[in-house]
């Protein structure tokens, strides 16, 4: 196996730059007000459109399963069910194999990807600010280490590129080959069925040569490189990943079987439009009945919606703090008092964010389900109301 990371050099630079006075902290604030503002007005139409969207794929899900057509067979087109949302598994085929003539290689799958990296030199950085006979002074470490990278790294954005300067492109390129006729049985699937083919495996080269004199195998790459164990900034490796194995191989076994729910025209499995508005078009690997496949699509659907209800939170809370920030700046001089009112900024932010959030979220579900919009509208006003529990009463005369 050869080494994927090469010798690391270092230095440290230090900047100093005055401290900056109050009017400037202040015109500071008030830009990240606007900011915040932007931040917080955006967090409503996402939280009001994701619920919209998640309803309606919901719907959309639960008109597909009671529409859906299990196939007797695979192999037979029935007119019958033509312009119907079908349900059929079975093992992916192709017209024939991808090739990538310069180095030698082919195979029977759905799509063949060549990754190219080129050995190159990768800069770190690591900042500490501390303050210093009233001004701050910045301490930066550059480390650099050679590594190597898919992608081509600019050097000329280095802070110091003498000594660490790289190529500026490569000269052998990524790419990725797709099958142009993509069949399960007799069906032939769409550019959209085939786009979800993306279970990348990586193709063993050990059963193949070296194609050219001034390329190498090593495990599973092709180096371009005059020493692969001592490889220098500029030298490449190649090498092949697949997904959708399409017939049966020797050495990696028969092809993948996929489940697909589409909608059938003629031999053609093309999407299939719901009266929610949503668009089914649905393939997984292996061998699923229609029950697990919606039961899939439902779970991926919840998930989304609360990785994105979390999103528009968190953008909520950003917008509210930034905001309010104004507050601390005015009191920054006073350490004790500084220190308190960032805590109550917080705390303030997060029952507002979370009481709001929770609010539009019931006006997205108002039109849908109402008794659900009126349960979480009333969750709304908890933060707000515990929040109000923890602030002691005033004392009596």
């Amino acid at each position: 196996q050869f080494p994927d990371t090469g010798s690391r050099k270092e230095h440290v630079k230090i900047t100093t730059e005055s401290k900056p006075g109050f009017l400037e902290r202040l015109s500071e604030t008030s830009g990240g007000m606007l900011m915040g503002l932007v931040t917080f007005l955006l967090s409503f139409y996402l939280l009001f459109t994701n619920e919209g969207r998640a309803l309606r794929t919901a719907k959309s899900l639960d008109e597909g399963l009671s529409l859906v057509i299990p196939l007797d067979s695979i192999h037979s087109v029935s007119q019958q069910n033509d312009g119907r949302l079908v349900h059929l598994a079975g093992a992916l085929s192709t017209s024939k194999p991808l090739f990538d003539p310069s180095y030698g290689l082919s195979i029977q799958a759905v799509k063949l990807k060549r990754k190219v990296e080129m050995y190159q030199w990768v800069e770190y950085e690591e900042s500490t600010e501390y303050e210093e006979n009233d001004e701050i002074k910045k301490e930066t470490k550059y480390s650099y280490n050679t590594e190597w990278k898919s992608e081509v790294v600019n050097s000329r954005n280095f802070d110091r590129e003498i000594g660490h300067k790289n190529p500026s492109a490569m000269a052998v390129e990524s790419f990725t080959a797709v099958s142009p006729n993509v069949q399960v049985g007799s069906f032939v699937l769409s550019k959209g069925l085939v786009d979800k083919i993306d279970n990348f495996k990586q193709l063993s080269l050990s059963n193949l040569e070296d194609p050219h004199a001034d390329v190498t195998r090593g495990g599973d790459y092709f180096y371009h490189s005059e020493n692969p164990r001592r490889p220098e900034v500029g030298d490449l490796r190649v090498s092949f990943f697949y997904a959708g194995l399409s017939g049966d191989d020797p050495h990696l076994g028969s092809a993948d079987k996929v489940t697909v729910i589409a909608r059938q025209r003629g031999d053609q499995l093309v999407p299939y439009h719901t009266k929610s508005g949503d668009v089914l078009e649905i393939l997984y690997p292996g061998d699923l009945s229609v029950e697990e496949v919606f039961q899939k699509e439902h779970e991926s659907n919840s998930m989304k919606t609360w990785a994105l209800r979390a999103a528009g939170w968190l953008a909520m809370f950003v917008g509210i703090s930034l905001m309010t920030r104004i507050f601390y700046t005015l009191v920054d001089w006073f350490p004790i008092v500084r220190d308190l009112v960032n805590i109550g900024l917080k705390a303030f932010a997060f029952c507002v964010a979370s009481s709001l959030t929770l609010l539009t979220i019931s006006i997205g579900w108002l039109f849908y389900r109402p008794l659900w919009a009126l349960l979480i509208g009333c969750l709304s006003v908890v933060p707000i109301v515990i929040a109000k529990s923890r602030v002691p009463p005033k004392k009596q005369q």
